[in-house]
């Protein structure tokens, strides 16, 4: 016992990041305790991609198979003009995806993520799932570490080897690795919605030529994303535009006039979509102190929004934190005698990637966002590319692929 408990790794957060560390880590033999803080896991409605860089880890952890019941497998990413509905390049994906980054590019609603995740942590028996449950302090430990928890109105405590705080862009455990822990409003938000693809809307997106793929629709200082999720069945759509700061909450409400005025130069088929006042909610995006550290010595690691919140316009939230999970996993099994030495390894080697992928967010939200001559050198650079020399710019990304898992 006291030896399963030396190797034990407290969980904060049983969102996509930190389920995915629970499977990691079991699989690799670690005890595993997840401690929730909302009484039942339930996700905001919304779309999320999943590129070949996190599918085949999701497919190493057993978790692809079930996903892809509901997921969709798109045939490319198409850009768009927003005004004429003109297309502008595309990224084949489908069949050609998977041929060329061996894991396929799959949509799928957040919820059926967490959905596939929750299943195969609920079958580990070396898991333990706690919601209602929030950690609030941490101390050190003969095994490592000891958290104090907070549930149904009483205060336990649980120890471990370390504290993995996967709890989001929102973090209250962020504080125990930095001195400025709160995290910043972009001065972006996201409009979410999904949609039956039958429904009026869904049928206004045909006529804008959305297919079985994702399409981004590109404007001067706009863009709106949409693609098929639950089997083809409903579609996702997101609008990013300027806003205003709306506390922290992934479902707040905004003037629909923002989105109104954003989308102002749209063709009619994309600007009907902003008069269903109701079904909009928004999401602030927030970020973090991009050098604020991720891990300390006495065996604390922040993971993904927790540790490195960015912006989505590269669409790699979710895949940046299904990798932390399972690298960290790893670097802890390569490192059996230093935790120390683990963490720092892995912090290295993460920042490396998290910046380049940020580095290309940042590029996409300039050049999609474009106006004038520099949107006139953007249409002219995608229409005379073919789509394999575009896909061909994502090998780095696409194609990443984790260590091999030792058992």
């Amino acid at each position: 016992m006291a030896e399963a408990r030396a190797r034990q790794i407290i969980i904060a957060g049983a969102g996509v990041a930190g389920l995915t560390a629970a499977l990691s880590f079991a699989v690799r033999g670690h005890p595993v305790r997840i401690f929730e803080r909302a009484q039942r896991l339930e996700e905001v409605g919304a779309g999320i991609q999943l590129s070949p860089n996190a599918t085949r880890i999701l497919d190493r952890l057993g978790v692809l198979s079930s996903l892809r019941q509901t997921a969709v497998r798109p045939d490319a990413v198409v850009l768009r003009d927003a005004s004429s509905l003109a297309e502008l390049g595309r990224v084949p994906l489908g069949a050609y995806a998977e041929l060329r980054w061996k894991a396929p590019y799959l949509t799928a609603h957040r919820a059926d993520l967490q959905a596939a995740l929750l299943a195969h942590v609920e079958r580990e028996p070396g898991i333990e799932l706690t919601t209602g449950a929030t950690v609030r302090d941490i101390a050190p430990h003969p095994l490592g570490v000891s958290v104090v928890v907070d549930s149904t109105g009483r205060t336990t405590t649980a120890s471990g080897m370390m504290l993995v705080a996967a709890d989001g862009v929102w973090s209250s455990l962020r504080r125990l690795t930095c001195a400025e822990p709160a995290s910043r409003f972009s001065g972006q938000v996201a409009w979410r919605r999904t949609v039956r693809a039958d429904s009026a809307a869904g049928r206004a997106l045909a006529q804008a030529g959305v297919g079985g793929s994702v399409t981004a629709f590109l404007a001067p200082g706009f863009h709106l994303v949409t693609y098929p999720v639950r089997a083809g069945a409903a579609l996702n759509i997101v609008a990013f535009t300027p806003g205003k700061a709306i506390g922290e909450t992934w479902a707040g409400n905004l003037d629909i006039g923002i989105l109104k005025r954003s989308m102002r130069r749209a063709a009619p088929a994309l600007l009907s979509l902003a008069d269903d006042i109701a079904e909009w909610t928004v999401w602030p995006i927030h970020t973090v102190r991009a050098n604020a550290p991720w891990t300390t010595e006495q065996g604390i690691a922040l993971i993904g929004d927790a540790a490195h919140a960015m912006p989505p316009y590269a669409a790699q939230g979710a895949a940046m934190a299904i990798e932390d999970a399972e690298m960290l996993a790893g670097e802890v099994q390569a490192h059996p005698d230093s935790l120390k030495a683990a963490l720092a390894a892995w912090e290295t080697e993460r920042r490396l990637r998290i910046e380049r992928v940020a580095r290309q967010g940042r590029l996409n939200r300039f050049t999609w966002h474009a106006a004038g001559p520099a949107a006139l050198a953007r249409n002219l650079f995608l229409r005379t590319r073919r789509p394999e020399k575009l896909a061909a710019r994502f090998d780095w990304l696409y194609g990443w692929t984790p260590p091999p898992l030792k058992l």
